[in-house]
């Protein structure tokens, strides 16, 4: 199944529910399975993004309509920018492919 990173930065009203954004969080352990996938960790960050995402899902669509969904509870409490990520496996069988 096809990984992804997401890199989050809170929105406003996420700072201003920090206090509930690690049951919020937890909850995307839940919602990356309606979408046929696992969210495989959650890492807080220091620096330019706030934390991290790193989930299996079946497709590039599902991962979409993962980032375009609210939360269970209708909020936007994060943005992201999401990455296709490869293992290692996968991108030593991409090179073996090359001219």
């Amino acid at each position: 199944m096809p990984h992804y990173i997401f890199l989050v930065k809170f929105t406003d009203e996420g700072i201003k529910n920090i206090k509930s954004i690690a049951a919020d969080a937890k909850e995307s352990f839940k919602e990356v399975e309606e979408f046929g996938g696992k969210l495989k960790d959650i890492y807080c960050l220091f620096g330019e993004y706030d934390a991290i995402l790193i989930a299996e899902l079946p497709s590039d669509e599902a991962a979409a309509s993962l980032v375009l969904s609210p939360d269970p509870k209708g909020n936007f409490w994060y943005r992201s920018e999401t990455m296709k990520a490869f293992t290692l496996d996968e991108f030593t069988d991409i090179v073996s492919k090359l001219p």
